[in-house]
C-alpha cells in the first residue's frame, strides 16, 4: 500500500484526475458543472457531523482529512462547522482553485483551521498520518480499486475514529437518473463525469468496509428535494455512510 512520489499512485486514476482538474476553475459556480455538489453539500456536511466525533484527541477539535477534496466545497464548509480540516486531492488545478477561494473568502470567527495539499492517500499512509475522522465523498466511484482505497480509509483514521463515505449506487434507476438524465438529457452534470459500472452498491462497499476493519454505523439515501437535497432511505441513487473503526 506504501507508495512513493516516482510511482503512480494505485488509487489515483489520471484520466479522472484529468477530467476533474479542467473542471477546477468552474467548480465553485454554484449554477456552473458542479451545480449538483453544491444542491446536495448542505445536506452532506451536516449527515455527516451528526456522526463525526465532538471532540479529538484531548478535548482539541476533530482532525477531518477530506480525501478527494476538488476545489474545497466540502472542506470549506467542515472547516466553518468547527473542524480542523486537511483537504486533500491529486488534482493541482483543484487544489489552486481551493486555496484561491479560501484566500479570497476567509473563514469566519469561529471556524475550524483548513489547509490544504496536493497529493494521495497513499502518501498518507506512507507518512503514517492519522485523523480522528476520514471523509471520502463521491470519490469512490472514481478511483481505480475502491476495495483498496477503503483500506486506505482504514489505515489513515485513528482507533474508534469515524469513515464517511458518499457515494451512488449501481442500479437500474440510477443509470436512467445519475447517468443518462443527469448528464445527457437535463446537462446538470459533465457527459463522462460518471461510469455506471463503476458505481457501488451498498452490500459491496460493507463488504470492503468489514475487510478494512471498519463497521458500518449509519447510512441514509440522498435525493434532490425542492431548493435542496433531503435525507431518505431510499439507497436507490445517492447515499451516505458512516464507519466506525473499533
Amino acid at each position: 500500500m506504501h507508495a512513493t512520489r516516482e510511482e503512480a499512485p494505485s488509487s489515483v486514476s489520471s484520466e479522472e484526475i484529468a477530467r476533474f482538474s479542467a473542471l477546477a476553475d468552474k467548480w465553485w459556480d454554484p449554477t456552473g458543472p458542479m451545480r449538483p455538489l453544491h444542491a446536495m453539500n448542505g445536506l452532506r456536511i451536516e449527515w455527516a457531523s451528526r456522526h463525526l466525533p465532538l471532540r479529538g484527541r484531548k478535548s482539541r477539535k476533530p482532525h477531518v482529512l477530506d480525501i478527494g477534496c476538488g476545489a474545497g466545497l466540502a472542506s470549506e464548509a467542515l472547516a466553518k462547522a468547527g473542524y480542523d480540516v486537511l483537504g486533500l486531492d491529486a488534482s493541482a488545478n483543484g487544489i489552486a482553485a481551493a486555496q484561491a477561494h479560501l484566500e479570497a473568502n476567509p473563514l469566519p470567527a469561529g471556524s475550524g483551521t483548513l489547509h490544504y495539499r496536493q497529493g494521495s492517500a497513499e502518501e498518507l499512509v506512507a507518512e503514517h498520518a492519522k485523523f480522528d475522522a476520514v471523509m471520502a465523498l463521491e470519490i469512490i466511484e472514481h478511483v481505480t480499486d475502491p476495495e483498496a482505497f477503503m483500506v486506505m480509509l482504514a489505515q489513515l483514521v485513528d482507533a474508534n475514529g469515524t469513515v464517511i463515505v458518499s457515494t451512488m449506487n449501481r442500479t437500474l434507476r440510477s443509470l436512467a437518473v445519475g447517468k443518462i438524465g443527469a448528464e445527457y438529457l437535463l446537462r446538470l452534470l459533465p457527459v463522462g463525469t460518471h461510469e455506471w459500472r463503476k458505481f457501488i452498491q451498498p452490500s459491496e462497499l460493507g463488504r470492503y468496509a468489514r475487510a478494512a476493519g471498519l463497521r458500518m454505523v449509519a447510512i441514509s439515501g440522498m435525493a434532490p428535494g425542492i431548493g435542496s437535497w433531503k435525507e431518505t432511505r431510499d439507497l436507490g441513487i445517492n447515499y451516505i455512510a458512516a464507519f466506525k473503526k473499533d
